[in-house]
């Protein structure tokens, strides 16, 4: 039994149309999903102008790829999620590299003022002193990979890929250093006062 053709209306047609290049079909397109592309763009961002940048670069590469559309592959709607999603956290990179690199790095230890947070100094340098121990009880391997996730901001892909590690060696790593980390904290912070 052939299968069915979709409606003329229906968003695996309006796709097609697209790939075809028909202005009408991509317009109606637009309005029927931009909404939704746009409401998920918006909470990986959460920046109103970035994420409609996204959403034009989500549409443009629909113009430019709806014949790669393959509906056995989903519904329409999952195909722009997708893309939406992948585009969104892409920029969200993109931003946090840029901050990283056009941002200088600063000792909130040195340029805090004690007065304004209200904190005892003496506490703090005795905290910094406590984390910096329980990393230094880690093994090698599992400390790397900690510093890298939550100093350099990395994530564990990033991190398998400047260590030439493998991901889940990555990720187990991590997971064992944390575990560490938080005993040795539980521990030190019970012998305080």
């Amino acid at each position: 039994m052939p299968a069915a053709e979709p409606l003329p209306d229906s968003p695996s047609a309006l796709i097609a149309r697209i790939a075809q290049r028909d202005r009408e079909a991509f317009s109606r397109f637009y309005d029927a999903f931009a909404g939704l592309a746009l409401g998920l763009i918006r909470r990986i961002l959460r920046d109103p102008a970035a994420a409609e940048e996204v959403l034009q670069e989500v549409f443009w590469q629909v113009w430019q790829e709806a014949e790669r559309y393959d509906p056995k592959r989903g519904s329409p709607e999952a195909w722009l999620v997708m893309r939406a999603k992948t585009r969104a956290i892409d920029k969200l990179r993109a931003i946090r590299r840029r901050e990283k690199t056009f941002v200088a790095p600063v000792d909130e230890s040195v340029t805090r003022s004690d007065e304004a947070t209200g904190e005892n100094p003496g506490v703090a340098a005795e905290a910094r002193g406590l984390v910096r121990s329980a990393l230094d009880s880690l093994p090698e391997a599992q400390r790397r990979v900690v510093e890298l996730a939550f100093f350099d901001g990395l994530t564990q892909s990033e991190i398998a890929r400047k260590l030439g590690e493998p991901l889940g060696t990555v990720k187990t790593r991590a997971r064992l250093g944390l575990e560490r980390l938080r005993a040795v904290m539980r521990r030190e912070g019970q012998g305080a006062p």
